[in-house]
């Protein structure tokens, strides 16, 4: 298969231009490169070769590998182990979203084109399974402790994205459910990124405690205001397939708020809306997302969870990765802005 060319494609590194991760460059591009040799395949299978290469070529701005290594950091020193455990959350991570973009029928992805939409949709599964396997081997000589948290927050993940396959139709869906969903699919993962960071530098239990909070408050915020984009987000900036939430019937927090804000004339307009959401009617559902202050309030609340993450550094010895871990909170709360 010809790849599609992009003309950044083979050095494209986010995170070199994100302020807050100038501190780990160097430990990430690391992390990069041991994830080059993990998923280095044989000469002989050109066609898989091209695959793996156009999947690692589109790095993202890698934020739960940089808060392994910045809540490490804020312990102590970073050591090889904060490396391979960078390379292991970032690698579960991909394989998410290559296995997300086949159940939402995504397109694009980081700006690109997604493998599912050039290799189809079993190549992509596979390709996800393929990541789990590497992930298998470089776990084997971790201590316990650290594989039992990496293994329950990937657990938790899919808990959460099952939960949220079958609540979808679900107009009477909760604040709090939403809540609990969110926490389970993207935030606990992120809290186990800074928790291990943690344990990993050696941090006493109130150190591990507070980071773990950190972590999992930052994470709520951010998958708030993801979903948040995924209505009104502008494709070309975001870099993935707008819309795909609302195309699946998954309620997001805007559309529990407008459901419950909106009077019974109302509320039927947004089911109708909800059915169409291409053209008219999604510029439709936004209009009364705007009229009922539906997306202020969802922006609001991601920033009260970003109150909560900082107030959970409070214990914390000043530092240069602290204040990088506040400016990475700001950035996961604040990307609608």
């Amino acid at each position: 298969m010809e790849l599609p060319i992009h003309k950044d494609m083979t050095n494209r590194v986010p995170y070199k231009g994100f302020f807050a991760f100038k501190l780990i460059e160097d430990s990430l591009d690391k992390v990069r490169e041991l994830i080059d040799k993990q998923l280095t395949v044989p000469s002989n299978t050109d066609e898989i070769s091209r695959l793996v290469e156009y999947m690692n070529a589109r790095s993202g701005k890698m934020l739960r590998p940089g808060l392994v290594l910045l809540a490490g950091s804020a312990i102590s020193q970073i050591t090889y182990k904060h490396i391979r455990v960078a390379v292991i959350v970032e690698m579960i991570h991909n394989a998410t979203l290559l296995h997300d973009d086949v159940i939402d029928d995504g397109q694009t992805r980081r700006g690109m084109p997604t493998i599912n939409k050039l290799w189809g949709n079993e190549s992509a599964v596979i390709l996800g399974d393929f990541l789990l396997s590497k992930v298998f081997q470089i776990c084997s000589d971790l201590e316990p402790e650290v594989i039992n948290i990496i293994a329950s927050a990937a657990a938790r993940v899919c808990e959460g994205e099952l939960r949220q396959v079958i609540k979808r139709h679900n107009w009477q869906l909760s604040e709090s459910e939403y809540i609990d969903i969110i926490t389970e699919k993207s935030a606990t993962f992120f809290s186990s990124c800074c928790g291990v960071g943690a344990i990993l530098a050696q941090g006493n239990k109130t150190q591990v405690k507070s980071l773990e909070r950190f972590g999992l408050n930052a994470g709520i915020a951010f998958q708030i205001i993801d979903d948040l984009l995924d209505l009104t987000g502008d494709e070309s900036k975001t870099g993935k397939t707008a819309g795909s939430d609302v195309n699946k019937n998954k309620l997001t927090l805007a559309i529990i708020h407008l459901l419950r804000m909106a009077d019974d004339e109302d509320r039927q307009k947004v089911h109708e809306a909800l059915k169409q959401t291409a053209g008219a009617g999604k510029d439709i559902l936004l209009k009364m997302l705007r009229h009922h202050g539906s997306l202020e309030y969802a922006h609001s609340q991601a920033q009260e969870f970003l109150n909560k993450a900082l107030s959970a550094l409070t214990g914390l010895k000043q530092s240069r990765a602290k204040e990088a871990l506040i400016e990475t909170a700001k950035f996961m709360a604040n990307r609608a802005i």
